[in-house]
């Protein structure tokens, strides 16, 4: 059934229980109105007849059934009254306008009249109900010597509605006119609400959104314009660490952190967004929601992208480490170059001197890394990075007060990734300037390792401070695996380790690092 015949039936049964409780109330204020109106008459005859001389005259005589009746039958003609009786002090009837009750007891319900008060009320006698008023029959003497029974039967139910059937007709019909016109009106209204589709189509809409947006695995969440979520699934409940008690509820009460809370209420359209939500690299888009003109919110997909940046990371780092193996054989492959003219010269002399110098220089500087550093991996990549920076012509110094320990698997391999990336932006960032120059500062205690990495290029404007740990971002050229790589995976690796990594200008830009020992 269309939604226009389901409102026109509801309009009619809601017309047509109001009807029958109208006519209902109609009937009981009719059988109201009737008892008060008729009681009135009747209670003037019964008065009537209770002080006519000849009833009281004639109440004690031999025959009252036949002396008593002309009264009896001019009453009935002046009142209208269904049945008319005179019974003696008992109840008795002695004269009836129905004779079939002469002699039978009348019935008085609660009256009073034996006590020479007039009454009217209702009764129900032979199966019938009564409106009927009695009045006591007082001798000369003041002696009760009769009672005055006047009684009208009460019209039937059916009578009653056959009476009224013309203003119930006209009432229904009405009713039943703007029910009809008003669902009508009322159809067409829905209908261009909700742009033509009928009941089952929107159970079926329903359905189908609840099985899509369950069964795709980006997360989805949509927010209405008073911050409150108006629809997830169950990969965005995943993603952001929420409970199924979400919808309805705002953003700020969910515990979200801030930047996640601010991006899906921002409610513009956005590309390719990317937060730390706990230890997940999530990538966020949005698009602003809107009806007939009118904001409604915004909807928001994200995807987890932990384990693309990692892979990408490990790609970074693997070009890091190619090009640091590069430049140790270009630089191997000169000094071979040199040794073998030397001995095509003859000259054995400074094949000699050259080689110690060589072998001097390289133990110098491992000396001066492998002193101050005793983790492994990290005084390798020091000494691997100042070849790199050696034939980029950036001069690559460890601080004379360094000193670090021998750390933990775990921890070795984190800070190799980190002093890695910010060497490598470091000497990218000063060549150029006249005496380029990186410094490496390494420190730890009992709880964490600070690391601070110097250059003096023209440093990081404090308006991009912040974004350059934004996923993609880079002042650099495009390069196999991307770029604006690096710093996000170093505030990522701090993040989930429960550290820090800040950046601030002094001659350049200063990176300090904050790295636990133990991951949080």
């Amino acid at each position: 059934m269309t939604l226009a015949g389901q409102f026109l039936i509801l309009q009619l049964v809601v017309v047509a229980v109001v009807l029958t409780i109208v006519g209902l109330i109609s009937v009981r204020q009719s059988n109201d109105s009737f008892a008060s109106e008729r009681g009135a008459q009747m209670r003037s005859v019964s008065e009537y007849l209770a002080n006519l001389s000849v009833v009281r005259a004639q109440i004690d005589g031999p025959a009252p059934a036949r002396s008593l009746a002309p009264a009896i039958d001019r009453a009935v003609g002046l009142s209208g009254a269904t049945e008319i009786t005179i019974a003696d002090e008992t109840g008795r009837a002695l004269s009836s306008s129905d004779p079939r009750l002469i002699g039978e007891q009348v019935e008085l319900g609660d009256s009073r009249v034996r006590e020479g008060r007039a009454w009217v009320g209702t009764v129900d006698a032979r199966g019938r109900r009564f409106v009927a008023a009695h009045a006591p029959i007082i001798d000369d003497s003041g002696e009760l010597v009769g009672l005055a029974v006047a009684e009208e039967r009460f019209p039937s139910f059916w009578a009653r509605l056959t009476n009224a059937a013309d203003e119930l007709v006209l009432y229904l019909g009405a009713g039943a006119g703007l029910g009809i016109a008003g669902s009508w009106l009322l159809a067409r209204l829905v209908r261009r609400r909700t742009r033509g589709l009928e009941p089952h189509e929107f159970a079926t809409l329903a359905d189908h959104r609840e099985a899509l947006l369950h069964s795709i695995r980006e997360g989805v969440v949509a927010v209405g314009t008073d911050d409150r979520v108006t629809m997830i699934n169950d990969s965005a409940r995943s993603l952001l660490g929420l409970g199924t008690d979400v919808v309805g509820r705002r953003l700020d009460t969910l515990g979200l952190d801030r930047a996640v809370v601010d991006l899906l209420t921002a409610g513009s359209d956005s590309q390719d967004a990317v937060l730390l939500v706990g230890e997940r690299v999530v990538v966020f888009n949005q698009r602003s929601a809107s009806s007939r003109g009118q904001g409604i919110g915004a909807v928001t997909t994200m995807r987890d992208r932990t384990d693309l940046v990692a892979m990408q990371g490990q790609l970074s780092s693997n070009l890091s480490i190619t090009d640091t193996l590069r430049a140790q054989t270009h630089e191997f492959a000169n000094q071979l170059h040199t040794i073998s003219g030397l001995v095509q010269l003859g000259e054995y002399d400074e094949v000699t001197s050259l080689v110690g110098v060589l072998t001097r220089r390289r133990a110098e500087i491992t000396d001066a890394v492998t002193r101050r550093v005793s983790d492994a991996a990290v005084a390798a990549l020091l000494i691997a990075k100042s070849s790199v920076a050696a034939e980029a012509g950036v001069t690559l110094t460890l601080t004379a007060d360094s000193t670090l320990a021998a750390l933990t698997p775990h921890t070795s391999a984190d800070l190799t990734t980190i002093i890695g990336n910010l060497v490598d932006n470091a000497v990218d960032a000063c060549k150029g300037v006249t005496d380029p120059a990186v410094t490496v500062a390494l420190s730890d205690d009992a709880d964490e390792v600070v690391l601070v990495v110097r250059d003096n290029g023209p440093g990081v404007p404090e308006p991009l401070r912040d974004v350059v740990f934004t996923r993609g971002f880079s002042t650099k050229p495009e390069q196999p695996g991307g770029r604006g790589i690096g710093l996000p995976l170093v505030r990522l690796i701090c993040t989930q380790r429960g550290g820090s990594v800040t950046v601030a200008h002094d001659a350049g830009a200063v990176f300090v690092v904050h790295l636990p020992k133990e991951a949080a």
